[in-house]
C-alpha cells in the first residue's frame, strides 16, 4: 500500500493514517471530529489516486467538491499513535454528485462510518454536471447494485 495516495483493492480505495497527538484530547483520545478531517484527506488521496487530483479537477475541469450532505456513526474510540485504515468505496454517481461511504477501521474494529455527498461545482458556485472521463475513472469504486 503506498501510504501517500494509498490504494484500490476489492472496490475501495484504502489510505493508513496515524494518529497523532495532534489528533487526541487530553486523554489520548482522538476527538470525534477529526474522522471528518481523515475522511476528507482519504477523499482527496481517492481523487489523486484515480488520477483526477482536486488541482486537475479545478484547472482544466473547472469543478470544486463541496459537502453537501454527511452522515457519520462512530462505534469505537481510537487512540494515540494507533493506525487506521480509511475505505472510500460503494460511490452512487449522478449527474452532477456523488455519495461516497467511508469506513474507518483499526485492524477489524470498526471505529466510524460515514456517508458523504459531494456536489461538483463550477468557479460561481453552481452545480455542474460531472465529466464522463471522471465518472470512468471511478469505475472501480462504483456501488454495484443487483436489481
Amino acid at each position: 500500500m503506498t501510504p501517500e495516495i494509498g490504494v484500490i483493492k476489492n472496490g475501495a480505495h484504502k489510505l493508513p493514517i496515524r494518529v497523532y497527538f495532534e489528533d487526541t484530547d487530553t486523554g489520548g483520545i482522538v476527538y470525534y471530529a477529526n474522522y471528518l478531517k481523515y475522511a476528507e484527506r482519504a477523499r482527496t488521496e481517492m481523487l489523486r489516486c484515480i488520477g483526477f487530483p482536486n488541482t486537475i479537477l479545478i484547472k482544466k475541469y473547472g469543478i470544486n467538491f463541496v459537502v453537501r450532505h454527511c452522515e457519520a456513526d462512530y462505534f469505537a474510540s481510537s487512540y494515540l499513535d494507533d493506525e487506521l485504515i480509511i475505505s472510500s468505496g460503494k460511490i452512487l454517481i449522478e449527474p452532477a454528485s456523488l455519495q461516497v461511504e467511508q469506513k474507518i477501521m483499526r485492524r477489524t474494529t470498526r471505529i466510524t462510518k460515514l456517508l458523504v455527498k459531494l456536489v461538483g461545482v463550477n468557479k460561481h458556485g453552481k452545480p455542474t454536471r460531472l465529466p464522463k472521463s471522471f465518472c470512468d475513472a471511478l469505475s472501480p469504486l462504483l456501488d454495484v447494485r443487483v436489481s
